[in-house]
């Protein structure tokens, strides 16, 4: 119809996003930068770190590698991720006991076991700076709730997938 200047219009428009982007590549304007300057916004939410929304000190839900089942059980009870992290003599991360665990090892011995018989090894983690919406990936991949936070091998956190959805990650 000739009547409005629609092209012209989308013509700027492309041209003020190409000259955004343009500027942010020559000014190395990284997720990080937009984290600092948009943390309220959805994709700042997702730019957001593990140790932003994990859960820590006493909150976290550890055994020790020759705890008793029973005891673990009520760790894994008290602190309600569904898991319970056990470590081994020098506070490193060595497995993780979860409801899944239970089922499988489900015996009339089982509270007498000790946590390293029932556990799985080396459970999925990630670091304390890695990206929250890294967390949410991993738990969806590996279809579990709970993931631990760990540096240097030691559990410092954990993260819920609740946690994630509540920072507006997912």
């Amino acid at each position: 119809m000739g009547l409005a200047p629609t092209t012209s219009t989308t013509v700027m428009l492309a041209l003020g996003d190409a000259i955004a982007v343009a500027l942010l590549e020559r000014k190395g304007f990284s997720a990080e930068n937009f984290h600092v300057f948009h943390p309220g916004g959805r994709l700042g939410q997702r730019l957001g770190r593990g140790r932003d929304i994990m859960h820590d000190g006493v909150a976290v839900p550890l055994a020790a590698f020759d705890t008793a089942m029973s005891e673990a059980l009520l760790i894994m009870t008290a602190k309600s991720f569904g898991c319970v992290g056990i470590t081994d003599g020098d506070g490193a991360l060595a497995g993780i006991v979860t409801d899944g665990d239970l089922r499988r090892h489900m015996s009339d011995d089982l509270l007498a076991l000790s946590a390293r018989t029932v556990m799985t090894p080396s459970p999925k983690v990630i670091a304390p700076d890695a990206l929250a919406a890294e967390a949410l990936a991993v738990m969806n991949k590996a279809s579990i709730t709970s993931l631990f936070v760990v540096a240097d091998r030691r559990p410092v956190g954990i993260v819920h997938i609740h946690d994630c959805l509540r920072a507006g990650v997912a």
